[in-house]
C-alpha cells in the first residue's frame, strides 16, 4: 500500500469515518461558540470575572459528571451515550442562542445553560474519548487517532475564524445557534456507527455502579505515569483555563483586536495539523518522553500576549504552540489506549478528565480578581511560564519518561467483533 493509501487505511474501516464526521461537525460549531460566548459576555457588559464565571458554570457540571460518564460507556454502547450527550448539547446551545438573539440582558440564564449544557458533554466524553480502539484494528491505532487529530485541526481552524466573523457581522448568537445545529448533525452521524460495531452479549450480572468507580480509580491509581501526568495538568489547566480562555480574549480586545485574536486561535488549530500530517507517517517511540516537552510549548503564546507583542508573533507563537499541543495529545492517547485494558478504558478516560479538569473552574474564576489586582499582562506572562515548569517537571518521574509503545494494542484486530461503540 502506498504511504497516502497506508495513512488514511483508517478510512476503509466500517463505522470510523462516520465516527470521524460526526466529531468534526460538532468540534467546527464548539470551536465557533467559544469564541462567541466570550465576545457575548463581553458585548453584555461583563468583565473578565463575569467571563470567567460563565465558563467556570460550564467546567464544574461537566467535571461532577465526567466518572458516571465513565461508568455508563463501559456499560453500554458508547457511540449510543454519545449520541444522547449530542442531542442535550444541541437543545441546550439553541436555547442558549435564542436568549442572546432575544437579547437577553443578564447573564444568569446565559450561566444556567451552560452548567446545563457542560453536564451533557461530562457524561458523553468518555464515550467520545474511548471510541476509536473499538472502531478500528490495532495496526492502524496511530493513523486512526492521526486522522482525527487532522479532522480536529481543520475544524479549529474553521470555527474561531468563522464564528469571529459571525461575531462581528450579524452577531453572537448566530454563532451559538450555529453550534447547536451542528451537535443535532453530530448525533445524526453517529446511526451508521452504531450499527457497525456489533455488541456483545451483555453478562449475566454487572457490579454496582461504585463498585465499576471503584475499579477505575485502582487502575488510576496503580499506573504512575497516568497519575503524575493527570496531577500535573490539573495545575497547568488551571492556570491555562484562567490566563488564556479567561484573561486571553480581554487582554487581546485592549491590544490586538478581536478580528486578530480569531487568527490567532486559528493558528493554533493550523500548527496541530500540521504536526498531525507527520505523525500520520512517524510513530512516536516514547510517547511522553516527546510529549511532555513538547506540550511546555503553549506557554510561548502566553507569554508573547503578556509581554505585549505584535499580532503577527502571536500567530507565530500559536502555530509553536499547536504543534506541541498535537504531540503530546497524539502521545497521551497512544499511551491510554495501548496500556490500559479496553474494559476500562473509558473510566481512565473519565478519571484522566476529572483530574485535568478538577482546578479549571478555580482558575478561570480567579483570573480575574487577580488580574484586577495585577494587571492583565502581568497575570498572563506569568501564566505562560507557569504551564512550561509544569509541562517540564513530569520528566522527573522515570515511568513517564521510559513507557515505550506497546507491542501490540489491546485493540482487536477485527473492529466489528470489540466493545461496544
Amino acid at each position: 500500500m502506498s504511504g497516502v493509501g497506508a495513512a488514511l487505511a483508517p478510512l476503509h474501516v466500517r463505522g470510523f469515518s462516520w465516527y470521524l464526521a460526526s466529531r468534526t461537525a460538532n468540534l467546527v460549531g464548539t470551536s465557533a461558540a467559544t469564541v462567541a460566548l466570550a465576545f457575548a459576555v463581553l458585548d453584555l457588559g461583563g468583565s473578565a470575572t463575569a467571563l470567567g464565571q460563565v465558563l467556570a458554570a460550564r467546567v464544574v457540571p461537566m467535571t461532577a459528571l465526567l466518572l458516571f460518564g465513565g461508568v455508563l460507556a463501559d456499560r453500554l454502547p458508547r457511540s449510543l451515550v454519545l449520541q444522547g450527550s449530542n442531542l442535550a448539547s444541541a437543545l441546550l446551545q439553541g436555547l442558549t442562542a435564542a436568549l442572546l438573539l432575544a437579547g437577553v440582558r443578564e447573564l444568569w440564564p446565559v450561566v444556567v445553560l451552560q452548567a446545563l449544557q457542560g453536564a451533557a458533554s461530562g457524561l458523553g466524553f468518555p464515550a467520545m474519548a474511548g471510541m476509536v480502539p473499538t472502531l478500528v484494528p490495532a495496526e492502524h491505532l496511530q493513523r486512526a487517532n492521526a486522522l482525527v487529530s487532522m479532522t480536529r485541526g481543520l475544524a479549529t481552524v474553521v470555527g474561531p475564524g468563522f464564528g469571529t466573523l459571525l461575531v462581528v457581522t450579524v452577531g453572537s448568537g448566530w454563532a451559538v445557534l450555529t453550534d447547536a445545529a451542528l451537535w443535532a448533525l453530530a448525533a445524526l452521524l453517529l446511526l451508521p456507527v452504531r450499527r457497525a460495531v456489533a455488541r456483545p452479549a451483555p453478562p449475566p450480572s454487572r457490579p454496582s455502579v461504585v463498585r465499576d468507580l471503584r475499579e477505575g480509580w485502582q487502575t488510576f491509581r496503580g499506573t504512575p505515569w497516568l497519575w503524575v501526568v493527570v496531577t500535573a495538568f490539573a495545575l497547568l489547566n488551571a492556570v491555562w483555563g484562567g490566563a488564556w480562555l479567561t484573561l486571553g480574549p480581554a487582554l487581546a480586545e485592549d491590544t490586538i483586536g478581536r478580528p486578530a485574536w480569531g487568527w490567532v486561535l486559528s493558528a493554533e488549530a493550523a500548527g496541530a495539523l500540521l504536526a498531525t500530517a507527520v505523525l500520520l507517517r512517524v510513530p512516536l517511540g516514547r510517547p511522553l518522553r516527546f510529549g511532555m516537552p513538547a506540550v511546555a510549548l503553549l506557554g510561548l503564546p502566553l507569554v508573547l500576549l503578556g509581554g505585549g507583542s505584535p499580532a503577527w508573533s502571536l500567530v507565530l507563537a500559536a502555530v509553536v504552540a499547536g504543534v506541541g499541543l498535537e504531540v503530546f495529545g497524539m502521545g497521551w492517547n497512544l499511551a491510554v489506549q495501548e496500556h490500559v485494558e479496553p474494559a476500562q478504558l473509558s473510566r481512565a478516560y473519565s478519571y484522566d478528565a476529572l483530574g485535568s479538569m478538577a482546578l479549571v473552574p478555580v482558575g478561570q474564576l480567579v483570573a480575574g480578581p487577580v488580574a484586577e489586582r495585577f494587571g492583565l499582562a502581568p497575570v498572563v506572562l506569568t501564566g505562560g511560564l507557569a504551564v512550561a515548569v509544569i509541562a517540564l517537571a513530569t520528566l522527573a518521574s522515570p515511568d513517564v519518561r521510559r513507557l515505550p509503545r506497546a507491542p501490540s494494542p489491546h485493540s482487536a484486530a477485527d473492529p466489528a467483533t470489540v466493545a461496544p461503540g
